[in-house]
């Protein structure tokens, strides 16, 4: 049965629409600890220290952290697997190119498949440089979140992919949250407005939040 869900169109949708959910949940908790580095390096530190004690005694030391890790790598992969085949079905399905381009399409829901590339290579990015320290500029302090986001915005380059993956993430939200719920089945004509407006709101209150710590950076707040 769950093969048979998979094949099918609708059931690829839906896996993208969960899978969606579940990264925009963390998204939100995500930049809300972003935020905390305008109280100072004491305070971030602390809670990224705290991140990996979540749940001691019970769990041990970065289970937590390791589970939501695992978790959130299966919804990227089950978004990007279902995202690539419904485009490949797609194209099979309409191999010419339509002489005029649809009515009413937006700019984010024609820049989707760009989006979701970009923020997929951003992915890999910010893992490399503020996780694992790889390609981290000014040499990687473990330990030392705080320290390790300056150096990041304190180069053009860690600015410029940052916000351009940023802008990628708000106009991808912005199109895949009422997209969601068209899926899930919550649209409908009297709700299709507040739909529209919540995704918006929260693609905006996203982009901005996120924004907020490298500008914070460039302008000497966090320094």
């Amino acid at each position: 049965m769950a093969r048979t869900v998979w094949d099918s169109s609708v059931g690829k949708k839906t896996v993208m629409a969960v899978s969606g959910l579940i990264m925009l949940l963390y998204l939100v908790v995500h930049m809300i600890g972003n935020l905390k580095i305008f109280f100072g390096p004491g305070e971030f530190n602390h809670y990224a220290h705290w991140l990996r004690t979540v749940g001691e005694p019970f769990m041990h030391y970065e289970w937590t952290l390791w589970l939501v890790r695992v978790v959130l790598v299966a919804a990227v992969v089950a978004h990007a697997t279902s995202a690539y085949q419904l485009s490949r079905r797609d194209i099979r399905a309409r191999p010419g190119k339509y002489v005029h381009r649809k009515a009413r399409t937006s700019y984010a829901t024609r820049t989707m498949r760009w989006g979701g590339t970009i923020l997929g290579l951003f992915i890999v990015w910010h893992v490399l440089d503020l996780t694992t320290g790889t390609v981290h500029s000014g040499g990687f302090q473990p330990g030392h979140p705080y320290q390790n986001v300056v150096d990041t915005f304190s180069t053009w380059y860690g600015n410029v992919i940052y916000i351009v993956a940023v802008l990628a993430l708000g106009l991808h939200i912005r199109h895949g949250f009422w997209s969601a719920a068209q899926t899930l089945g919550v649209g409908s004509r009297t709700r299709d407005r507040a739909l529209k407006t919540g995704a918006d709101v929260l693609a905006l209150l996203l982009t901005a939040g996120f924004l907020a710590v490298p500008v914070g950076v460039m302008t000497g707040v966090v320094s």
